[in-house]
C-alpha cells in the first residue's frame, strides 16, 4: 500500500516531480518538521526495512522480519475495528514506519519542502497536533473503505498530504518548481494553486484504478489532503492568507 512508494513515484511524481516553493530568507526554524524527519529516518535505519541491521539476518530471514515489523506497527484494516486497544494505536505508529528507501526519501522530501512554511504559519504545537491528527484520520479513512483487507498499511503519506492541503490554502500563490516529462523536464515555476490541484487529480485518477492488492493507498492521500485543506480553511479562513513570496529562489534549492 503506502509502503510501495515506487508506484507512486511513477504515477504521480513523474508528472510533477520537483516541488519546491520559493523560500523567504527570513524564515524561522521549523523544529517540529525537522524532528519528524529525523525520527522517521532513525526509526527506518534501525528497522528491518532498511536492510542494514545484521540482527535481522539476510535473505528469507530479513524478509520475514520485515513482514512481522509491518504487521506489528502498521495498520491492518481487517483488524483495526476489532476490540483491541493495540490495533487502535496503529494509525499513529504507522505514520513513522516506511517500507523502503524510496518510500522514506520521497515522503521526507515532501515534508521538508512543504512542512516548514506550514509549521511557521500554524505554530509548532498546532502543527504537531495537525500532522498527527490528520495522518491518523487519513489512515483510518482508508482502513474504513477497505475494511476486509489484510495488507499492512504504513507510511506518513496521509499526514504529508494533509500538509499539502493546508499549504494550498495558506500559500496559494507560492511558486512551485515542477519538472514535466512532456516538456522535456524543463524546470518551470507555477503557483501552488496550479500544481497541487494537479497532484490531487493524479491521486484521484490513480485511486480509481487501484486494486485490492498491495500498492499505494491513494485514498489515504486524498483523505489527508482534504482534511488538511478543510482544517486550514476553518482555522485560518478569516485571516489573511500568504501569497507568493517576492524573492528569487536561492541558488542550489533542494527539490524533492
Amino acid at each position: 500500500m503506502i509502503r510501495n512508494w515506487s508506484k507512486a513515484v511513477r504515477s504521480t511524481v513523474t508528472a510533477a516531480r520537483a516541488l519546491a516553493p520559493v523560500r523567504s530568507p527570513r524564515r524561522r526554524a521549523a523544529p517540529v518538521t525537522y524532528t519528524l524527519i529525523t525520527l522517521c529516518c532513525l526509526l527506518f535505519l534501525i528497522s528491518p526495512a532498511a536492510g542494514l541491521n545484521p540482527v535481522y539476518g539476510t535473505g528469507e530471514e530479513v524478509l520475514a522480519a520485515q513482514r512481522a515489523y509491518f504487521r506489528r506497527w502498521g495498520v491492518i484494516p481487517a483488524e483495526l475495528f476489532e476490540d483491541s486497544p493495540g490495533s487502535a494505536l496503529t494509525p499513529a505508529t504507522a505514520l513513522f514506519v516506511h517500507g523502503s528507501w524510496v518510500h522514506l526519501l520521497g515522503n521526507m522530501l515532501f515534508l521538508y519542502v512543504f512542512g516548514a512554511m506550514t509549521e511557521e504559519r500554524m505554530g509548532r504545537l498546532q502543527f504537531a497536533l495537525f500532522y498527527l491528527g490528520c495522518g491518523y484520520l487519513a489512515l483510518l479513512g482508508y482502513a474504513g473503505a477497505n475494511a476486509h483487507s489484510q495488507e499492512s498499511l504504513v507510511g506518513a503519506s496521509g499526514a504529508i498530504s494533509a500538509v499539502l492541503g493546508a499549504f494550498l490554502f495558506l500559500f496559494p500563490r507560492a511558486r512551485v518548481t515542477s519538472l514535466l516529462p512532456f516538456l522535456f523536464f524543463l524546470p518551470l515555476r507555477f503557483p501552488a494553486w496550479v500544481v497541487l490541484p494537479f497532484w490531487v487529480t493524479l491521486q484521484w485518477l490513480a485511486a480509481g484504478r487501484a486494486g485490492d492488492g498491495p500498492g499505494v493507498a491513494y485514498l489515504a492521500h486524498l483523505v489527508g489532503f482534504g482534511l488538511g485543506f478543510a482544517y486550514a480553511w476553518v482555522r485560518f479562513g478569516r485571516t489573511t492568507r500568504v501569497g507568493g513570496v517576492p524573492v528569487a529562489a536561492p541558488e542550489g534549492e533542494n527539490q524533492p
